[in-house]
């Protein structure tokens, strides 16, 4: 018989309301506390949700809601800093009527996220910064900021990659591992661009690269990788300027065929570039009744376009370990056992593509030569097939390792 029956959930980002939804349908309640005092509406750029992340949502009839926001954006043309087309990529499922990714808002896919989990009654806490943790007995209790506690039978942390459950589960958990790249990114008006909606572009600039696609309504939805060998100091990228950092985008997209200059003049509002981390390896995801999931234990780099899909992925794995395993530690073994291989193998697959990014004159070169045959070769290889068709059957009983 299950001895889970409550669950504490630290975040409510992407992972955190999935977790809740899907530990409801496996009969276990939870509360997701929050460290901010509200949530994620209207804030952060975009991201792709993936045909792997579509069905995990489907599974937990979540994926309705999401698949109305944004648009489709089936392939990525790959380009260098001429113009030319290295090749392309596909992002939808091989099977008829296959699922297709999509380009959404970050924060829309939070608000259908939220607005899934209200329905299934779900209770939210905001203004529940995570200090402390501690196993009492049969139980997890949880401390906080503003000196409140609260308890459940285990604790899941869904904190993201700078995760304070991870430092409580190892004290010597490793740091994230930062990749030499800084990150921002827009929405600005299409203009005189004949971009198709659903048109997705990658461009390996020769400074540095650029990514854009056009929506239904006339915008276009664009982000810049730049390199930045040393990591940044705290605070150094807050306290710039956003008219310093478009000076700073302008001439580093100057030399290159593409929109990007205009673009980055047309978009009316640049948010804060911040530092791009990964953690490829985590020794320890889970201790006694506490695990980590989705960025917090493996957060890959957004070269990959898999990290909301993986973090609902581990969401309804996770749920389906507890369902079927009546011990906590048991199933956040077997729930370790199922996911690392996939999502270590993505995450070292997405680092040679950051490499591949920061190339300089020579291995630019190089790249614009050998990437044609790799991308022509990998279209329909074994890693983007095992990445883009995963399923899980929530059906399926997990069995003990």
């Amino acid at each position: 018989m299950n001895q889970v029956r409550t669950a504490m959930i630290i975040g409510a980002g992407v992972a955190g309301p999935v977790t809740a939804i899907a530990l409801k349908k496996a009969g276990i309640d939870s509360v997701v506390y929050e460290a901010h005092s509200q949530g994620a509406e209207g804030i952060g750029s975009f991201l792709t949700l993936a045909t792997n992340g579509f069905s995990a949502l489907a599974s937990l009839s979540a994926a309705d809601n999401v698949a109305q926001l944004g648009f489709e954006s089936p392939h990525m043309t790959m380009l260098n800093h001429r113009g030319k087309v290295l090749g392309q990529t596909s992002q939808s499922t091989n099977t008829p009527g296959g699922t297709v990714s999509r380009t959404l808002r970050r924060s829309d896919l939070y608000s259908a996220l939220l607005e899934t989990a209200h329905a299934a009654g779900i209770r939210f806490e905001t203004g529940k910064r995570l200090v402390n943790a501690h196993e009492d007995s049969d139980k997890v209790v949880a401390e906080f900021a503003d000196r409140t506690t609260a308890e459940a039978d285990i604790l899941i942390g869904c904190d993201g990659i700078h995760s304070t459950v991870r430092r409580i589960i190892d004290p010597n958990a490793p740091q994230p591992r930062y990749v030499g790249l800084i990150n921002t990114g827009g929405f600005a008006p299409k203009g005189s661009l004949n971009l198709p909606a659903g048109t997705y572009q990658m461009m390996f600039g020769k400074r540095a690269f650029f990514g854009y696609g056009a929506d239904h309504d006339d915008q276009v939805w664009w982000f810049a990788n730049l390199p930045h060998p040393t990591e940044p100091a705290r605070g150094e990228l807050t306290g710039q300027a956003p008219e310093a950092l478009r000076r700073q985008l302008i001439d580093l997209f100057a030399d290159d065929h593409s929109p990007a200059v205009e673009l980055i003049k047309a978009t009316p509002e640049l948010p804060l570039a911040t530092p791009i981390h990964s953690i490829p390896h985590l020794p320890n995801w889970h201790r006694g009744r506490m695990v980590v999931i989705g960025d917090a234990a493996h957060a890959p780099s957004p070269s990959s376009g898999q990290g909301a899909s993986l973090s609902i992925e581990d969401a309804v794995e996770l749920a389906r370990c507890l369902r079927d395993l009546s011990e906590p530690e048991a199933a956040f073994t077997r729930f370790t056992d199922i996911r690392r291989p996939r999502v270590e193998a993505i995450i070292q697959w997405a680092a040679r593509i950051n490499n591949s990014k920061a190339a300089g004159p020579v291995a630019r070169i190089i790249r614009d030569a050998v990437l044609p045959i790799i991308l022509k070769k990998t279209a329909d290889s074994k890693i983007h097939r095992d990445m883009h068709n995963h399923q899980i059957d929530w059906d399926a009983t997990v069995r003990a390792a």
